[in-house]
């Protein structure tokens, strides 16, 4: 069975259209969920009301793919 890793981290943006950390020794690993649905659901609900924080999901499992020399990564999109 292949697992689904996800890294779930976040932190207050500069501004909320952009994806720049405010401060990235404050960034809040929220830690690794075995599902994209339970990621999701970490910490979006708990900042909901605060524009500048964002939180993002890392696909850990297409990083790790040792079969492929350079596995893909993709730009976060908030």
């Amino acid at each position: 069975m292949t697992q689904r890793l996800h890294l779930v981290f976040g932190g207050e943006l500069i501004d909320p259209t952009k994806n720049a950390f405010k401060d990235v020794n404050d960034i809040h690993i929220v830690g690794m969920f075995p599902n994209y649905e339970t990621a999701w659901k970490a910490e979006a609900h708990r900042t909901v009301d605060n524009a500048h924080m964002r939180y993002f999901i890392a696909h850990i499992h297409r990083l790790r793919d040792e079969k492929v020399e350079a596995s893909p990564t993709e730009e976060l999109d908030g």
